[in-house]
């Protein structure tokens, strides 16, 4: 079988084809590393913010159970910073 020689400008286009796909490989192999990385880096800052948000509620129900026992049930006016206490009958109709 006789060899066929391919021209200088085939081989040119065959060495620019491989290359392109080559740098194609590379920049997705990059992208996909900082993908695992930005997800990795956001998720502990989720995590963060849960494990804070978690502390926050916590000393929330500190707080009103502490604010409940001083001064009774009732209903605080965050505009005004106005608590208004229950009356005894509706203190017992919420029971």
């Amino acid at each position: 079988m006789e060899q066929i020689k391919f021209t200088e400008e085939e081989i040119s286009q065959i060495n620019q084809l491989r290359k392109d796909s080559t740098d194609v490989f590379i920049q997705l192999g990059q992208l996909s590393i900082e993908r695992k990385k930005k997800l990795d880096e956001l998720d502990s800052i989720e995590q963060q913010l849960l494990h804070k948000f978690s502390g926050l509620t916590q000393l929330e129900e500190e707080l009103f159970k502490k604010l409940n026992q001083k001064y009774g049930d009732g209903n605080y006016d965050l505009n005004t910073g106005v608590f208004t206490p229950l009356s005894v009958d509706e203190v017992n109709n919420q029971q």
